[in-house]
């Protein structure tokens, strides 16, 4: 699976492509590489994690066409949306995104993980309860391999609060596939 994370710097984008990959290979019996791209501006420019997942090992590990794409940001969105693969997956921060070329090839979910991150106190959770809303709609890795990554990808008193960052982006996500 082709998965491409993309936002701007400090929204913790290559830090999500970075856990997902963690929790696929270590945790969940599969293979998976990273390839990271940010402007020179690092935060505030644009920026993009590229994740290759498998059950076999991974000959390429560069993605042409994703087949999902998660976009927390207006650029991102506008950057990355034409190279979605047809019949792929949008995810969107529903606040942050505000979808205009719609494509019918694609199936979109949004979740406002800015807005959950800011009501839990600190809007730099929201890439976590992005990963959590990621999980429950794709089910690429499950969400356990998930919650057994954060330990050493977050600072270790941040883990309780990034735990409970997945899993309202989990529930969120569950929620979202029981009404379609």
């Amino acid at each position: 699976m082709d998965i491409k994370f993309s936002g701007f710097g400090g929204q913790g984008i290559i830090k999500s492509g970075t856990l997902i990959g963690k929790a696929a290979s270590l945790f969940d019996d599969k293979f998976a590489t990273l390839t990271q791209s940010f402007g020179p501006e690092a935060r505030g420019g644009a920026c993009s994690a590229q994740l290759v997942i498998d059950e076999e090992p991974i000959l390429y590990p560069y993605i042409v066409r994703p087949e999902i794409l998660v976009s927390m940001s207006q650029e991102a969105y506008e950057k990355f949306l034409d190279d979605l693969a047809p019949n792929g997956t949008l995810l969107t921060d529903t606040d942050l995104v505000k979808p205009h070329k719609i494509r019918k090839d694609v199936t979109m979910h949004s979740i406002p993980s800015t807005r959950i991150a800011e009501e839990m106190g600190n809007r730099i959770f929201a890439n976590v309860v992005m990963v959590g809303f990621f999980t429950a709609i794709t089910k690429i890795v499950n969400s356990e391999a998930m919650k057994k990554a954060l330990p050493g990808s977050v600072p270790e008193r941040f883990i309780d609060i990034n735990i409970e960052a997945f899993d309202k982006g989990f529930q969120y996500g569950a929620e979202t596939l029981e009404k379609n």
